[in-house]
């Protein structure tokens, strides 16, 4: 029955129709009655309290009046005619003023009755008036009267058709005595008793129209809770689901390749928490289940030597092993140091960019056929169909918030089984996001750097100590260490960017001219060819000074290099200039940042700054960056459609995050399968929402 009512069309509610219908749906995707009832307030305006006329000062901001109407008038004319009544409550007198919808205000006002009037006054020639304010008959007072008023979203388009906030108010009042009844269980007696959660009924009453503060409170966290609850849900589902279908390759062997490695070639001894990271990856591998596993880990953190003695393990047990990266930048640099470490082991490694040559390709191809090859890393191009492997053990993806799911589905189908995953990102992801993005994914953080690695010294300089700055950097120079200069791109004004960058370049050559000086410049205009040669001459250390935009964000590890400065820093987000200042502090010396900006600054710029000077903690920028921007932003628009929540903030409902994530372990281990007839509301809300959202199996 409740099915059936809140499927309704809404063009079928009293007071909607076709029109109003057309428009609901293409301006606020309102379908049907449920849309309607969860198409929340977004503020709430207090009517409890009632003022009087001399109460009223230039402070005032919205103020509620029991009035009279003394006399109406039609003033003016075209468009300067105006609607004046004017109005008295004991205290005083007030004009109302309506400048349109004269024709059908004009018949609501009757001389000599009382109104319940709310809106905002404004002193004119003496005298209070309040242009366009709400009016209620004395005897509807109790509609408003005592009431905190919903605000509803709306638009230009709807307001025009009168469903402005009131418009909309009103059709929820005519709705929810219809559906309220009527409205499905959703969570567990147990889980609503244990959490003294509001029943559902008390809360859509309470969010659209609730009676005080507390009890809107309630409302409120009852239906955040229920949003996220039902998404971690479908996602530890997901997990376990997964688990049960995918049989994975069991390694139990830890042979040659990985002890020989790690006795006789390891670049450095192993810090607590790789030691960690890499035992629950031995833990997953071992287990004969498929492995889906998150790496988190700072910039500099190690990932990459986690991520090869995962494979070497991989190696160990008969299997091969691929590492699949973003950009040709990413993937050569990958190349180049996996060789490095392993180039006194027996073992074959390759590069597959769509710069390949096609004779290197059908090379590498036939290696990969007959199991010559033993790792191979790559970008997109690994995702060919022509690209087939012996036997492909482990799957391991870099900067995985750059590739969509259907990409990473792709690896997977390489085997007739699929490969164990291993998916790792630099960029640190706060515990709420991870949480709720990641929650069919084992999570692993490497939250420690390797000993030795001193901390990257980060200042703010204005344009005004441009000169200071280029001394300090020549100071640098002499003493053998290199230097970025990066420029923003912004795509909007590529063209400006471009004259930035090299209106930068220019005066960057006048003072640092050849021969005692070569300035490398790199941006995303060139020929990969020009941008490989550029790069590497800055990693040879034959220019001692790189100019560049972002492209240098991911993937150039210069050891040598001590020095960032980002120009316009105030135009970049805070993750962008973690990761850039990740760019240096690769050596054993003194490492520096300097963030260059006007003065003119913005307070979120402001704090982007102060924080980066403050703190190199990953997570704790990730953290101010969620608060800042939202999870959307951080996230990327291709998970948005997901997270469609109409309540819940993932950047300020942390708490509420992890009582939904606790509610979902503990349900999950009692009733794994939510077969338990006392989770019976819960199994079918479940199937109803991920019904409607079918990707939620594949954010990760």
């Amino acid at each position: 029955m409740y099915t059936d009512i809140l499927n309704t069309s809404i063009e079928f509610l009293k007071g909607v129709g076709p029109k109003r219908a057309e428009h609901l749906k293409s301006e606020l995707s309102i379908y049907t009655y449920r849309d309607l009832l969860n198409h929340f307030p977004f503020r709430y305006v207090d009517r409890s309290k009632l003022n009087k006329i001399n109460q009223i000062s230039n402070d005032s901001k919205d103020v509620q009046l029991l009035i009279k109407i003394k006399t109406i008038q039609e003033l003016g004319h075209g468009r300067k005619k105006r609607l004046v009544a004017l109005a008295e409550d004991e205290s005083g007198s007030i004009q109302l003023i309506w400048f349109k919808g004269i024709n059908w205000i004009k018949p609501m006002l009757i001389k000599g009755n009382s109104y319940l009037v709310f809106g905002k006054p404004s002193l004119f020639g003496g005298q209070w008036n309040i242009s366009h304010p709400e009016l209620e008959p004395e005897e509807k007072k109790e509609n408003k009267l005592g009431f905190l008023q919903p605000i509803y979203p709306s638009s230009e388009k709807l307001n025009s058709m009168g469903l402005n906030s009131r418009g909309l108010e009103n059709l929820v009042r005519t709705l929810l005595p219809q559906v309220v009844e009527h409205l499905p269980q959703t969570l567990s007696n147990h889980i609503e008793a244990k959490n003294h959660f509001l029943n559902i009924k008390e809360s859509y009453n309470s969010i659209h129209f609730p009676s005080n503060k507390t009890i809107l409170q309630k409302a409120i966290l009852r239906l955040k809770f229920e949003e996220l609850f039902f998404l971690q849900l479908a996602m530890a589902k997901q997990k376990i689901n997964v688990r049960r279908k995918s049989k994975g390759f069991k390694f139990n062997v830890v042979g040659d390749y990985f002890n020989i490695f790690f006795s006789e070639h390891l670049p450095f001894t192993l810090t607590g928490a790789q030691k960690r990271v890499i035992k629950e990856i031995r833990k997953d591998i071992g287990s004969g289940f498929h492995m889906n596993r998150l790496l988190q880990g700072d910039v500099g953190s190690g990932k990459t030597l986690v991520a090869l003695l995962v494979m070497l393990i991989c190696i160990d047990n008969g299997f091969q092993a691929c590492l699949m990266a973003p950009t040709e930048i990413l993937a050569t640099q990958h190349f180049t140091t996996l060789s490095k470490m392993l180039n006194k082991m027996d073992l074959k490694i390759e590069i597959l960019t769509g710069s390949t040559k096609m004779a290197k390709r059908k090379e590498i191809h036939e290696s990969l056929l007959n199991g010559k090859v033993n790792i191979l890393i790559g970008t997109h191009a690994l995702l060919e169909d022509v690209v087939k492997f012996k036997n492909l053990g482990m799957s391991i993806i870099d900067e995985q918030h750059r590739f969509g799911v259907a990409q990473r589905a792709k690896l997977w189908k390489k085997n007739i089984n699929p490969p164990h995953v291993l998916v790792m990102t630099a960029t640190p992801i706060p515990r709420t996001l991870a949480m709720t993005f990641y929650g069919d994914l084992d999570v692993s953080v490497i939250d420690e750097l390797p000993p030795g690695r001193k901390k990257v010294k980060t200042v703010h300089r204005f344009d005004s100590s441009r000169l200071q700055v280029f001394q300090f950097l020549e100071d640098e120079i002499k003493k053998g260490g290199q230097v970025y200069i990066v420029y923003p791109l912004i795509e909007e004004s590529e063209k400006l960017d471009y004259k930035d960058l090299m209106d930068g370049y220019e005066s960057i050559t006048r003072r640092f001219p050849l021969p005692d000086y070569k300035v490398s410049i790199v941006h995303g205009k060139m020929k990969p060819e020009a941008k490989d040669y550029e790069m590497n001459a800055f990693a040879k250390g034959q220019t001692q000074i790189m100019v560049a935009t972002t492209v240098i964000e991911v993937g150039v590890d210069v050891p040598n290099a001590s020095v960032m400065v980002i120009e316009s820093a105030e135009k970049f987000g805070l993750s962008q200039l973690h990761q850039l200042r990740g760019r240096v502090g690769r050596g054993a010396d003194q490492s520096y940042c300097v963030l260059m900006s006007g003065y003119k600054l913005s307070e979120d710029a402001k704090n982007r700054l102060e924080t980066m000077v403050r703190t190199e903690d990953g997570f704790e920028i990730a953290e101010v960056d969620l608060k800042m921007r939202g999870p959307g932003d951080i996230m990327g628009t291709q998970q948005s459609g997901v997270l469609d929540f109409k309540l819940a903030d993932l950047a300020r409902d942390g708490q509420i995050i992890q009582l939904a994530k606790s509610n979902v372990d503990e349900l999950l281990k009692e009733d794994p399968d939510i077969t338990s007839p006392n989770n019976k509301t819960i199994r079918q809300e479940l199937i109803r929402q991920m019904r409607l959202k079918p990707n939620w199996s594949n954010i990760s």
